[in-house]
């Protein structure tokens, strides 16, 4: 049995705490929380350790794997001692808000050949999966285009918005990460950035409530990216990859897929699932599989540290475009 501490027991911690525990391979052995009533929680569902002291869990020699969902601003500490005690390490994105905190990072810990999985859950998709293998097997002949839908079925909370870093930082760069993979080695060259407001409260944070991004690689795929903090119609996440020979789509998942036609509608269909959490369970699970794999070295992360570090360097690129009003040339 492979014994987990987790760091952080708030709404991401908690899924993850649901999924470690349902994992056949994996026994939730400590949960890191400051806050009292969480706690108490993570103790009365899985019956785990509780600690206040992160340095007595990096410590324990019992520990195997460190799974950070901590606030982001922790994520480098984390990692850093993690790897000073050999443990194989998960990281919710981003990696931190600061890139030259990143660089120092990786600089220092690259000569140790760290175990480290990043929260990109998307890449574990099987939708988002198939047509990478899809392109793979030239399904579409070679790609051209990249159209990636990504928009909330409503904002979090405006506390969480202040210390998110931003749109581009928080939301959007699950989408830079998910482009990044399937353009493979043919990296982004230029990034043009759009952003807009409808209500007020986001100015008042210095946030965006809707974005469009374009950017171009170096082999001359086009890539736009559509980001809004709220959609009436729910989690809308859609995936385009056009080619030569046609299109590759990873569509939006629906409670089922049945349809009502009556005498006042027809193809009335389903709503979307409801969320991410929802959205994503089968990715979450198999990126927790994977996590397994990489512990017992029998396989490489899909997503790396340093894809964590190219993520925010396309969203920092981003918020210059926005500043400049320009394209922003890597």
């Amino acid at each position: 049995m492979i014994n987990v501490a987790l760091l952080g027991f708030g709404r991401i911690g908690q899924m993850h705490a649901e999924n470690i525990n349902k994992n056949k391979d994996l026994r939730l052995l400590y949960v890191y929380e400051k806050v009292n009533r969480l706690c108490t929680k993570a103790k009365k569902l899985y019956n785990c350790k509780i600690q206040t002291n992160y340095t007595k869990i990096f410590t324990d020699s019992d520990v195997d794997i460190i799974f950070i969902s901590s606030p982001t601003n922790t994520h480098i500490k984390f990692i850093e001692e993690g790897i000073k005690f050999k443990k194989t390490i998960f990281c919710e994105k981003p990696l931190d808000l600061n890139i030259n905190k990143i660089i120092k990072t990786f600089k220092k810990i690259k000569k140790f050949k760290p175990k480290i999985q990043l929260g990109f859950n998307r890449r574990y998709d099987p939708g988002h999966f198939s047509i990478k293998q899809d392109l793979k097997s030239n399904k579409i002949g070679k790609l051209e285009k990249i159209i990636i839908t990504s928009r909330d079925p409503a904002p979090p909370s405006i506390s969480y918005l202040k210390a998110s870093g931003g749109l581009f930082r928080d939301m959007m760069i699950h989408d830079f990460d998910i482009c990044r993979f399937y353009l493979e080695n043919d990296e982004i060259s230029e990034v043009q950035a759009f952003a807009s407001s409808f209500d007020k409260i986001y100015k008042k944070i210095d946030d965006h409530e809707l974005a469009v991004v374009t950017m171009k690689s170096k082999k001359g795929v086009l890539c736009v990216i559509t980001n809004s903090r709220h959609c009436s119609f729910g989690y809308d996440q859609r995936i385009e990859l056009f080619g030569k020979k046609g299109m590759l789509l990873s569509g939006n998942k629906k409670i089922n897929a049945t349809e009502l036609y009556n005498s006042n509608q027809s193809s009335s269909q389903k709503p979307f699932l409801d969320f991410f959490i929802e959205r994503y369970n089968d990715a979450y699970n198999l990126q927790l599989k994977e996590l397994v794999s990489l512990h017992k070295n029998k396989n490489h992360s899909r997503s790396t540290y340093e894809d964590g570090y190219m993520a925010l360097k396309l969203a920092n690129a981003c918020y210059k475009s926005l500043k400049l009003k320009k394209i922003i040339k890597l």
